[in-house]
């Protein structure tokens, strides 16, 4: 069961305890709720006589969903879970969009512009805004971790796939080749690249095989561009047949698949771009870190029989992995939301103002994004509503509860749980 972050009254960080314990002693008064969200206690009493056990975190970034775990390697417990939802293609849509009105703009006024051609250099090591978010946000919880919870060391899954280790086998020695790992960093690649379906039929959720679309009995190559995934009739069927002889019947298959084999796996690309700029983020904080690649996660997820999920895949980051203890883990649930926006009105889908947006965003100490608790006790509206809230001038608030929209909460009923961080989060 995931275990509740303790600190003491001098904010040192202490082992992470039983939810019964950290229940006993918020019942008896002898600690506070810090925080809600991952859920803390704050002792009122100094525990600097106390020996704190190192706490490993373990990280699997992805391109849409990053993995968190935080590990204890001398008990094999899972102490806590995450994952954490990124806005990288929000972003990058948010900047075509506004790229787009920018380019229709000028379009309109074609007055003239003075060249510019020196005002758009990049510093070295640049990424682009939809990148350059996932990194900090990683960054964000790095540093929210170590302030709550004793790490002594961090795993990072640096590469999704080794391509440099599939286009040439022997790199990292013949256990890759002839050993247990064999041809893991391929297979995941293929998973991602292809669906998790045979490509010549579609069928999911049976044992797949590695299949050249190029035989190699008429000098196909052994390249990850060359190789899809077929279930164990369709290879048979296909054979040694050219891939055009065989989906002659079907062209649009044939040049979906075609092009499929020579498209880059787009998320992979993302983490492959990002993985350097996190991992020197990583080394600032001055803890050791241990990096691992994807086939390697794969092969220690395996090897326990372990669901695919981001925490668990965080879980079995490197070599350190012991055999883990899983049992009664719920992790927490974060998404991204970002800080609002500095826009002065909202705009239509064609770029023209539509309504009026105020300065100021406080409204009776509540913003937008604050999760309140709010005890309604006469009206309509009788109970407790606890969820993100939506301010309005008027002082009348709407909360988004997991069971819907509540409109029309006033401010006196409300009283603030966690105050907006640029996260929303759920279990």
């Amino acid at each position: 069961m995931s275990k509740v972050l303790v600190i003491d009254t001098n904010k040192r960080q202490l082992d992470p305890i039983h939810s019964a314990q950290a229940r006993q002693l918020l019942r008896n008064q002898k600690a506070a709720v810090y925080r809600q969200f991952p859920f803390t206690i704050i002792l009122k009493d100094s525990k600097s006589d106390l020996v704190v056990q190192p706490l490993r975190l373990k990280i699997d970034p992805g391109a849409k969903v990053t993995g968190f775990s935080i590990v204890n390697d001398s008990s094999r417990e899972i102490v806590f879970a995450a994952e954490l939802q990124h806005r990288g293609f929000a972003i990058r849509d948010s900047l075509t969009s506004r790229r787009q009105l920018r380019r229709g703009r000028r379009a309109r006024k074609t007055r003239y512009r003075a060249p510019r051609f020196l005002n758009r250099t990049r510093p070295q090591g640049w990424l682009a805004p939809s990148l350059q978010s996932r990194v900090e946000n990683i960054k964000t919880w790095v540093e929210k971790f170590q302030k709550l919870s004793p790490i002594g060391a961090i795993s990072q899954e640096l590469v999704r796939f080794d391509m440099q280790l599939m286009s040439n086998p022997e790199i990292s020695g013949k256990e890759y080749q002839q050993g247990t790992l064999q041809g893991y960093e391929t297979r995941e690649y293929l998973l991602e690249k292809w669906c998790r379906q045979c490509a010549y039929c579609g069928i999911k959720d049976v044992p797949f095989q590695v299949e050249h679309i190029h035989p190699r009995a008429n000098g196909g190559s052994n390249s990850v561009t060359n190789l899809s995934l077929s279930c164990e009739k369709c290879n048979t069927k296909k054979g040694t047949k050219d891939i055009k002889e065989f989906l002659k019947k079907d062209p649009a298959r044939l040049e979906r698949i075609l092009k499929q084999a020579k498209r880059p796996l787009a998320d992979a690309a993302a983490v492959n771009t990002t993985r350097w700029a996190l991992f020197r983020v990583l080394k600032e904080t001055g803890l050791p870190i241990e990096t691992g690649s994807g086939g390697l996660t794969k092969f220690n997820r395996s090897e326990q029989k372990l669901e695919k999920t981001h925490w668990l895949d965080a879980a079995c980051v490197g070599k350190s992995t012991p055999i883990l203890k899983i049992k009664g883990i719920k992790p927490l649930l974060i998404k991204a939301t970002g800080h609002g926006s500095r826009q002065s009105c909202r705009t239509d889908k064609f770029g023209f103002p539509s309504r009026y947006v105020p300065k100021f965003k406080f409204v009776k100490g509540f913003q937008t994004g604050d999760i309140v608790k709010a005890i309604v006790v006469t009206g309509k509206k009788v109970g407790e509503h606890v969820g993100r809230v939506a301010v309005r001038t008027s002082g009348s608030f709407n909360i988004s509860t997991k069971d819907g929209l509540v409109q029309g909460i006033s401010h006196k009923y409300c009283f603030a749980i966690h105050k907006k961080d640029g996260y929303s989060y759920a279990f």
